[in-house]
């Protein structure tokens, strides 16, 4: 008999559920990555657009606070006083006169809007940071209000879209800073920028002065002191960002003088080792007589010398130079060295230490080391009409200079040598040369003419033109134009190189007329810049 054998088979749990699950989750992990991106990307966008918005408003209210710095200068086409509407503001050469009080807007609305500061209507953009610099308030100032050149309504090419520029007196409140460390911030002194101060920590920093005391107009601290303004810029972009911007600058005066803002002698030789050698003639003239008559305010004596060095050993050499026989001591007329303040009776020659008699210390701090003094030329290059560089000449000059004349003087720098050989014309304005200048006396030069950097000025060419105004030499920079190391100015030159011809017949004559037309203000110089957070 058969026995059946009975076998049981097992069955496998099925596995299709758990697969849907992870499916599911797979695709949940997807959304939620998807979602993410989504979200990520709107956020980058948005960060994009509030950046976008952010940085056009800014760039506007930089617009706005150029614009306002650009016609505070006297050659601008569209300088503030141009009419001489604001002569309690600015003076007849530029110079800010500003009140503690006066305030004046540039104002740009767009198409059908309205723009006043002054009013207490939030739609209008009113200046709520005023009050909090100045605690009597614009109720309590003399406000102008004057259109920017560049509006945004402009069919052609619309301006930036700042609504704003405040231009006014700053004081030690306004910038929050005790500027003299007496431990008050003045509400009442409008403060001064003073390139002639010395700042003990670095004695090429120029700094902020406050006054004796309030007075209306301001009245400097020191001859050398020029007041400082504050720019202050509200822009509103079209897609509503907002910036409030805010500069402190002061006009740029080229001067190395501490006693006024005018040059120490018709023709200075700063440095130490400084070489004057006199021509073989005695047809060559400096003269330190001021032939600006009446002479240029603020009130000068007069005369100053005729060369002027900053040490007894180089004001001796130079002398001795003059009173050799190669020149004729009665053409270096000028101002005594003398213990007596001006007015001076000039005496022949003059030739004088810089650094004594009255007034003393005349040269400023900041145009007695070659790093100090070549920042000073920097300065100059940044605000300059025209910039050379290299091997130059007249032709060069005349060519991209064509409109200097003595009612548009003009700012040239030459960075390296200048050649005037056979150029038979007459310059206006500020001449800097860095390398050697060249000298064909046939050439004449109204103004300034600063040979600072290698500080070589030569001449060897006959002629009968010169210099109306005044002459500066100094050496900063060795031949290879590096600049000098230390605290001492190398030994500049002035005389020929080779040969002076038997009748040169140029000279300098001084002229605090052209010395002043020629000095500036070359610009308003950024002093700060900052950015005040809206409330």
């Amino acid at each position: 008999m058969k026995m059946k054998r009975t076998t049981r088979r097992m069955r496998r749990p099925t596995e299709s559920g758990a697969a849907m699950l992870i499916a599911i989750f797979a695709l949940l992990l997807i959304s939620v990555v998807a979602i993410a991106l989504v979200v990520s990307t709107g956020t980058d966008s948005s960060l994009a657009g509030n950046y976008r918005t952010a940085t056009t408003a800014y760039y506007a209210g930089v617009a706005g606070l150029e614009e306002a710095r650009g016609r505070l200068l006297w050659k601008n086409p569209d300088y503030i006083n141009i009419s001489g509407s604001y002569s309690s503001l600015l003076s007849s050469s530029g110079v800010p006169t500003w009140g503690l009080t006066q305030v004046m807007y540039i104002t740009n609305p767009a198409s059908g809007e309205t723009v006043d500061p002054t009013s207490s209507n939030p739609a209008y953009y009113p200046d709520t940071e005023y009050i909090q610099e100045f605690s009597f308030g614009l109720p309590g100032a003399a406000v102008q209000q004057i259109a920017s050149v560049s509006p945004l309504t402009s069919a052609s090419l619309p301006g930036p879209s700042y609504k704003w520029v405040r231009i006014n007196a700053v004081t030690e409140k306004a910038l929050n800073i005790d500027v003299n460390g007496d431990g008050v911030k003045d509400g009442a002194s409008v403060l001064f920028y003073d390139p002639a101060h010395v700042n003990p920590s670095n004695q090429a920093a120029p700094s902020l002065v406050v006054p004796p005391g309030p007075s209306s107009p301001p009245v400097a601290p020191t001859p050398t002191a020029v007041q400082a303004l504050e720019i202050t810029a509200l822009a509103v972009a079209p897609n509503g960002g907002q910036r409030l911007l805010q500069y402190v600058v002061a006009p740029l005066i080229i001067s190395p003088d501490t006693q006024d803002q005018n040059f120490p002698a018709a023709l200075t030789l700063d440095g130490n080792g400084v070489i004057y050698q006199a021509p073989g003639t005695s047809a060559f003239k400096i003269n330190g007589v001021d032939t600006c008559n009446p002479p240029a305010p603020p009130a000068l004596p007069g005369s100053v010398p005729s060369i002027g060095a900053s040490n007894a050993t180089d004001t001796a050499s130079a002398l001795a130079e003059v009173n050799s026989p190669l020149a004729d001591a009665q053409y270096y007329p000028g101002a005594p060295l003398s213990s007596t303040p001006p007015p001076y009776t000039p005496t022949t020659p003059s030739v004088s230490n810089l650094n004594v008699g009255y007034p003393s210390s005349t040269l400023r701090q900041s145009w007695l080391t070659p790093a100090s003094l070549d920042a000073v030329m920097q300065d100059i290059e940044n605000s300059a009409d025209l910039v050379l560089t290299g091997a130059a000449t007249g032709a060069d000059i005349s060519a991209k200079a064509p409109l200097m004349s003595a009612s548009n003087p003009m700012t040239i720098v030459v960075n390296g040598n200048l050649n005037l050989s056979g150029w038979h014309n007459s310059g206006y304005g500020l001449l800097l040369v860095t390398g050697t200048l060249y000298y064909d006396p046939d050439a004449s030069w109204n103004g300034i003419v600063l040979v600072v950097g290698q500080g070589i000025f030569s001449s060897s060419k006959n002629g009968t033109g010169g210099f109306n105004g005044a002459v500066f030499v100094a050496q900063t920079r060795d031949s290879g134009g590096n600049l000098l190391s230390g605290t001492s100015l190398g030994p500049a030159f002035f005389g020929s190189q080779t040969s002076y011809g038997s009748t040169p017949g140029f000279g300098i004559n001084y002229s605090s007329c052209m010395v002043q037309s020629a000095q500036g203000p070359l610009t308003y110089k950024v002093l700060s810049f900052h950015e005040i957070p809206l409330n």
